[in-house]
């Protein structure tokens, strides 16, 4: 399920394509930050923009777990992942980072991945699996040819203890002026979305900007996301899209192994 939030209601979207507006970008590099579910998004845009025939290339600018499946490269040079990409439709790349994982293609490499014409999709962000977080000083890794960010946020983390949902709890807690053993609010996670110290971290003014809450499994979740967008709203960045999204079920099966 992909719906963006418009004027308190819920609006069905056939793909995250359409609802991110991505088709206008003819060259579209897109970050995902913040809280967990940024591979998943990520796949699930690489799932949309292969099929139909968009060839997108996936990397990293931090850490990502490394994957056994076709289209997925570790330590390639720059003529491997143009012939997988051209072969398969789709690839991921990164050099290897160790305990399972990838990191950022070496300089030379990652120039070239920037300059191809179809989509690149980038996770610009680590949680270690939590909701959500609050980046630290150098946090996120934010390239300069990014045109959109899309900043993540779980629904599974609102009622919950900020101890127990929030990646770097301390910091957050600091930010919203809680104790680390509150509970997370709607509103907690709206003045981190709108915040230039947390969701709007390191954004540019060329840059689109938006949120997306993910695990929209219930109707009450989903009805916790409309509370956000109506928080995000009261602090007059009502032009800020939310969208509302539930992934897993819309992958592949090679996809599914995070």
């Amino acid at each position: 399920m992909v719906a963006e939030v418009i004027e308190g209601k819920l609006k069905v979207h056939s793909s995250l394509v359409e609802a991110l507006s991505l088709d206008r970008q003819g060259r579209p590099r897109i970050a995902a930050v913040g809280g967990g579910g940024k591979t998943t998004l990520l796949k699930r845009l690489a799932k949309e923009y292969q099929a139909s025939g968009a060839k997108p290339a996936v990397i990293t600018t931090t850490h990502m777990k490394a994957e056994d499946f076709p289209g997925f490269l570790i330590d390639p040079s720059v003529e491997e992942i143009l012939e997988t990409r051209e072969r398969v439709g789709c690839v991921f790349a990164g050099a290897r980072a160790g305990e399972g994982k990838i990191k950022i293609l070496p300089k030379v490499v990652l120039e070239r991945v920037l300059e191809i014409p179809g989509p690149v999709l980038i996770e610009a962000d680590g949680a270690r699996r939590l909701p959500v977080k609050i980046p630290a000083e150098h946090e996120p890794a934010l390239l300069p040819q990014i045109t959109c960010v899309l900043s993540v946020y779980g629904l599974d983390a609102v009622g919950r203890r900020i101890s127990e949902v929030c990646f770097r709890a301390e910091m957050a807690a600091d930010f919203l002026q809680k104790d680390a053993g509150d509970i997370l609010e709607p509103k907690d996670i709206a003045m981190l979305a709108v915040s230039d110290r947390a969701g709007r971290k390191g954004i540019a003014g060329s840059m689109e900007y938006m949120v997306v809450l993910n695990k929209a499994d219930t109707d009450r979740r989903q009805e916790t996301a409309v509370d956000i967008w109506r928080e995000i709203k009261n602090r007059k960045c009502g032009n800020t899209k939310v969208l509302v999204t539930s992934m897993q079920e819309a992958l592949p099966e090679e996809y599914k192994n995070v």
